[in-house]
């Protein structure tokens, strides 16, 4: 069966991303992010949409025992989110005349409103036809019931679709899903063109 739809996820895919810059952005307000998320939902909560970007601030801003301003606690949440280089929007668009491109994204208000005003809304809605967004579908990458919401939602079939991420976890997920994957070892290349096309020929032998 022929490949029609390609899944992306977007931090570290689409857009380059250094989650460790924010774990130490915030190690100097006195918070250990990690440690936080073992012992609370704060963080799916958040990006399942259950709590807003207030509730979210707030609880971080009492964490810290108002330590940090909430302006401070903000930059640092941000800081993981790099650039979004011209020649990957550039590669990525060129597969729209083969494929149907779908966005797929564990992510927060917080988070996209900073990536939108960064990059502007109008680059992501040109590149994809559907955009899903965890805390807006209220589904969180990598349960099996997020990825067949997206596969019922945008009316395609996992057998002729890929997803592509950085995560191993969403990897198997999408698997257990029925979806063909490609793992990124690194955001979105010249590779991904090669194994996009192994994939192909792989598929059309079988």
């Amino acid at each position: 069966m022929a490949i029609k739809n390609i899944i992306f996820d977007l931090g570290g895919v689409v857009l380059n991303l250094d989650q460790n810059k924010t774990i130490r952005a915030f190690k100097k307000l006195g918070a250990d992010l990690t440690k936080l998320n073992d012992a609370s939902s704060l963080f799916t909560d958040f990006e399942t949409g259950k709590i807003d970007a207030n509730f979210f601030v707030d609880t971080l801003h009492a964490h810290l025992n108002g330590t940090a301003s909430k302006e401070a606690i903000i930059h640092a949440w941000n800081s993981m989110l790099l650039e979004l280089p011209s020649e990957r929007v550039d590669l990525i668009n060129s597969l729209k005349k083969d494929y149907q491109l779908i966005l797929l994204s564990n992510t927060n208000t917080i988070h996209i409103d900073a990536v939108y005003q960064e990059h502007g809304k109008e680059v992501f809605e040109n590149l994809f036809s559907k955009i899903f967004l965890s805390h807006e579908i209220g589904l969180r990458k990598p349960t099996v019931e997020c990825y067949k919401y997206v596969l019922d939602q945008a009316g395609i079939n996992g057998e002729e679709s890929i997803f592509i991420d950085d995560m191993p976890a969403n990897i198997k997920g999408a698997d257990q899903a029925g979806i063909h994957t490609i793992w990124a070892k690194t955001p979105v290349d010249q590779w991904f063109l090669e194994e996009l096309n192994k994939l192909q020929v792989v598929l059309a032998i079988d």
